[in-house]
């Protein structure tokens, strides 16, 4: 059996993540931001792409069967989790007031109902560290993986996996959430349905079925069911209805401190009205109609929908190194799509490019956030940007090969550099909020 992919299709599974309503009471209550209120510049980063060592994760367990659909194996990541300090005075220094990051639940609850009281003194350090720093601290309570415990017994395939979920969700808000600023139950948890309109996706689902095959039998487990990697047609409701469940968790653990909500991968869709009201009516409208007090929007590019299904990219275009569009104008057509639906408050949770031309970066910055300044010019209520990411990191299949970051990383000693877009940004930062 073979799962050997080409690079392009290989990206194409996972750029920047896998491809690159009813408001509730509380959502209600959240009036415009008012002068008073910091725009939120910052950046991010994501436990299991930069701490390394979760050995207790579903992926961790996938990556390690031969043949595997990963590119290169996560290992010791950029080492964060001994680093995180450092990274977290650097984007300081850089002139951020927010940082988003990620609690990995495996290094929480790696046994069912073993919660390891070292992890959560760990991650209480670093929304600490960020508060030192004058920051806020912007937490992902789950960014796509989970204990292998939680894949083997079905994930979010069956409803049997909510309870899990709520329970860790409401034990990092009682314990934690003193500490944290704003809340993201799931990291793109529509991403599946997004890419699910890729033509390039297709021929990788044997490939994924396969892959999920050997890491179930690796183990001895009857059924195998990361999250990202599963059939988002039978997870979509069970995540909502878990999401939903988690914010009503999360808001009791913590006495409402904070606001809830989740980000979504978005792009900026193109094409015949008919198509692009389809493909948001599946990816986009129910997550929309979910709990939640703002929507955190997460885009890299743009789709031109046509029928059932995005077309590949035009010929003769600047793609990246995730081979996609490169399209900083497509925040702003996102944003735009976004709140037309929905009257919350948005935050930009992650929009960047990856390429090794750090003046490409630079642009793509300008451009993109030249359409946050639009959107805030014609009265809709963006309340910050965080860039995707601090740092080059492991991207998922496609490994160490792709570069998100502002700052590089020395990958034998782990030594950070600021790239001049780390800098770039950070003056724009500096002078003030919102973006204009």
């Amino acid at each position: 059996m073979t799962m050997k992919m080409d690079r392009r299709s290989a990206l194409l599974l996972v750029g920047g993540s896998l491809l690159a309503g009813a408001a509730s009471s509380g959502a209600a209550a959240t009036s415009k931001q008012t002068k008073a209120e910091k725009f939120l510049w910052g950046s991010a980063g994501a436990a299991y792409q930069i701490e390394g060592g979760n050995y207790a994760s579903d992926l961790w367990v996938m990556e390690h069967t031969k043949p595997s659909i990963f590119k290169d194996p996560s290992g010791d990541a950029v080492d964060a989790y001994n680093r995180v300090n450092e990274d977290i005075a650097l984007a300081a220094s850089l002139g951020f007031n927010t940082h988003r990051f990620s609690i990995e639940w495996s290094r929480i609850e790696p046994e069912r109902g073993r919660i390891s009281n070292a992890a959560i003194a760990y991650y209480r350090r670093v929304l600490e560290t960020i508060r030192k720093h004058g920051m806020t601290p912007f937490v992902t309570f789950n960014h796509f993986t989970t204990p292998r415990w939680f894949a083997a017994a079905g994930g979010f395939e069956t409803r049997d996996g909510i309870e899990p979920f709520v329970n860790y969700c409401s034990l990092i808000a009682r314990e934690l959430g003193d500490l944290i600023g704003i809340a993201a139950t799931f990291n793109e948890p529509n991403l599946g349905a997004l890419v699910s309109w890729s033509p390039a996706i297709r021929p990788l689902r044997p490939h994924i079925v396969a892959a999920r095959e050997l890491a179930r039998t690796s183990i001895g487990a009857a059924k195998w069911s990361p999250p990202m990697l599963s059939d988002f047609r039978i997870q979509q409701p069970i995540m909502i209805e878990a999401h939903n469940r988690a914010y009503d968790a999360i808001k009791q653990a913590s006495a409402g401190r904070f606001p809830v909500g989740v980000t979504l991968s978005l792009n900026d869709e193109r094409g015949s009205a008919e198509a692009i009201a389809r493909k948001q009516g599946e990816v986009m409208l129910p997550w929309l109609a979910a709990n939640g007090d703002y929507i955190g929007v997460q885009n890299y590019t743009y789709s031109v929908v046509e029928g059932e299904s995005d077309l590949p990219p035009e010929r003769g275009i600047e793609l990246t190194q995730m081979g996609y569009p490169f399209a900083p104008e497509a925040l702003e057509g996102v944003i735009r799509a976004v709140a037309r639906h929905s009257n919350r408050p948005i935050y930009v949770t992650e929009n960047g490019v990856a390429t090794e031309d750090d003046t490409r970066r630079v642009a793509f910055i300008d451009r993109a956030v030249a359409g946050v300044s639009a959107c805030l010019c014609d009265g809709i209520d963006v309340r910050g940007y965080i860039h995707w990411s601090l740092l080059d990191n492991w991207e998922w299949v496609a490994g160490f090969g792709p570069k998100f970051g502002l700052v590089s990383v020395d990958r034998t000693t782990f030594v950070r550099t600021a790239k001049p877009s780390a800098h770039h940004l950070g003056r724009m930062a500096r002078r003030g909020s919102p973006p204009g």
